[in-house]
């Protein structure tokens, strides 16, 4: 995987350590800022559901894979409409894990990209869970 790449998945986890950090000196209400992290949460998920679009659609399959890439989107967007709801942020770190065990499983594409890809996903999840642990516990 190149740099570029693994670059702008650290990136990625920028705006849940701000939030976090935010959440803790009071820069903005505690419901903004929860309202914000739900929200960039979500749009984050429904992200990871291309991953496998891509790979079922360039492999010619047919099968679950396509309909586990649209799973990310839907989880998103219903806990984007609840984002007042205490739950929303558990189910979207559920759902972080849950993909990252799927594409583990199943993923096609050529074997060091998948090796490399999984290893990069395992930290920047295993971050952004941890951010979702703050930001529920600290609510």
């Amino acid at each position: 995987m190149n740099s570029q790449a693994k670059y702008l998945g650290y990136a990625g986890l920028v705006p849940f350590l701000a939030l976090n950090v935010a959440l803790f000196t009071e820069a903005y209400s505690s419901t903004l800022i929860y309202i914000l992290f739900t929200q960039y949460s979500a749009v984050l998920l429904s992200f990871f559901g291309g991953i496998h679009w891509y790979d079922a659609v360039s492999s010619k399959r047919t099968g679950h894979q396509l309909y586990v890439a649209m799973l990310p989107t839907i989880i998103g967007w219903i806990c984007l409409s609840q984002t007042g709801a205490h739950w929303a942020l558990g189910v979207l770190s559920i759902s972080y894990l849950l993909i990252l065990f799927y594409d583990k499983q199943v993923l096609t594409l050529p074997k060091d990209m998948v090796v490399a890809y999984t290893k990069l996903r395992m930290t920047l999840t295993t971050v952004v869970v941890l951010s979702h642990a703050v930001m529920i516990f600290a609510r």
